[in-house]
């Protein structure tokens, strides 16, 4: 038999109490300043990603845009069909063919067998020879841009000169693209005048057939300060993909280590979704300041078509990114403990108790699928997440409605686990029972 203990005496009881409250107080003094500290960092890095998922998203924009050539062709080849682009090109095409036509000597050389062909073309021109000859040549160019030939020319050049955002914004690249004077790209509508001059020919007007070759340029970016841009935006083509998987971890680290970590996940994904937010409205107050700096010779409605197509997969990220985070926060809150998410959750749950109790009812019964979806509920929620989670993660392009749909599919899901797993009302359920808690997820 184990040898019984001696009861403490008055004074060893008096000492014990005294190490007891001494250890709390140790415990009390250590406990708040280790979670004062595992607080401040975790905030560091939360804020840290939250600052560079913006920059993350230009990176990544920067490096789909000028290292997929495929996705800069399908960027860019709407522009073919934009009346401001096409009424830009025409009048560029229309300029480059006007400057070297010498009327007077050009028509002293024709054919005298051609000269009715010409003149049924120009009608009578009078003194106003140089002006009918524009808008003559104006019509054909028009004519031109607004031609599936002209698509394909855009198409091709385009594919060629790929590295023009390369060229904006790091300053690399080659092909048909120019950096003149270090702030403004042009590309070369070469083709498309060639395409006007046998327009001129087919029409009549065969001395444009002896133009020389002619080379000019519509430009697509110009900015005064884009020496400065570039340096940065190399620096950010550079990382690539690799920043946004930066920010992720150091966002996911902060959550991590924080004491309550739910309500750092809600707020981190706020944070995040209010960053990128705030990207999108300095695009929005740069257009502006772009376009109102541009050059007198500049078309701003082109010019306008032009921004918009290059940023257009850049907003559709900034949406996608602000639509994941809301989404999370929403997630995050509602698996809480909160007294409203509570409400919200068993809101929820007696909805779908209500539907399954109707169904009940009416005779519908799940078989042995009820029970088995009883059983394995967690893991079955488990999977639809995992799969919800592959399905964004795998998506080409996500987008903001992509995002939603996801969400709603996976709510929808957990719906049908729910309602499935409810118990029958044959086996054993009782109407009118209130719903049990809501497991958080």
């Amino acid at each position: 038999m184990a040898e019984e203990t001696a009861p403490m005496g008055p004074a060893e009881q008096a000492e014990l109490a005294r190490l007891r409250g001494r250890v709390a107080e140790l415990e009390a003094a250590s406990g708040p300043a280790r979670h004062r500290g595992r607080s401040f960092l975790a905030v560091v890095l939360i804020v840290i990603g939250c600052v560079l998922a913006p920059l993350g998203i230009v990176a990544s924009w920067a490096a789909d845009e000028v290292g997929d050539t495929d996705r800069y062709v399908d960027t860019v080849g709407p522009l073919a069909s934009n009346p401001d682009t096409q009424k830009a090109v025409a009048g560029r095409a229309t300029d480059a063919i006007m400057q070297r036509i010498d009327l007077q000597s050009l028509l002293s050389e024709v054919d005298t067998n051609d000269r009715p062909l010409v003149e049924k073309s120009l009608g009578k021109l009078g003194d106003s020879l140089e002006s009918a000859v524009r808008s003559f040549v104006q019509d054909k160019a028009q004519a031109v841009v607004a031609s599936d030939a002209f698509e394909n020319i855009w198409e091709q050049t385009n594919r060629k000169a790929h590295s023009a955002l390369d060229k904006a914004l790091t300053g690399s690249g080659g092909g048909a693209v120019k950096l003149e004077g270090g702030d403004t790209v042009t590309l070369d509508l070469g083709p498309v005048v060639d395409q006007v001059k046998q327009r001129l020919v087919d029409s009549g007007l065969t001395v444009a057939g002896k133009i020389p070759e002619v080379h000019t340029d519509y430009t697509l970016v110009t900015n005064e300060n884009i020496g400065k841009v570039k340096t940065y935006m190399r620096l950010l083509q550079v990382m690539g993909n690799w920043l946004p998987i930066i920010a992720l971890v150091l966002v996911a680290g902060g959550v991590l280590l924080a004491v309550r970590r739910r309500r750092a996940l809600v707020t981190a994904a706020l944070a995040a979704a209010v960053s990128c937010g705030l990207l999108a409205i300095g695009l929005r107050v740069f257009r502006v300041i772009y376009l109102d700096r541009l050059p007198a010779s500049v078309s701003q409605d082109a010019a306008a078509a032009v921004y918009d197509t290059m940023t257009h997969f850049l907003f559709t990220m900034v949406r996608m990114v602000v639509a994941l985070g809301v989404v999370v926060a929403i997630a995050a809150w509602l698996t809480g403990r909160g007294k409203r998410a509570g409400l919200v959750r068993g809101l929820w749950i007696s909805g779908i108790d209500g539907a399954r109790l109707t169904a009940d009812r009416a005779g519908f019964r799940t078989g042995p699928v009820g029970p088995f979806v009883r059983r394995h509920r967690k893991w079955i929620v488990a999977a639809l997440i995992v799969l919800a989670l592959l399905v964004y993660l795998l998506w080409s392009y996500p987008t903001g409605w992509v995002v939603v749909g996801i969400a709603l599919s996976l709510l929808f899901l957990l719906a049908v686990v729910e309602f499935v797993g409810a118990e029958d009302d044959a086996g054993g359920g009782s109407p009118g029972a209130p719903p049990s808690a809501p497991t958080a997820v």
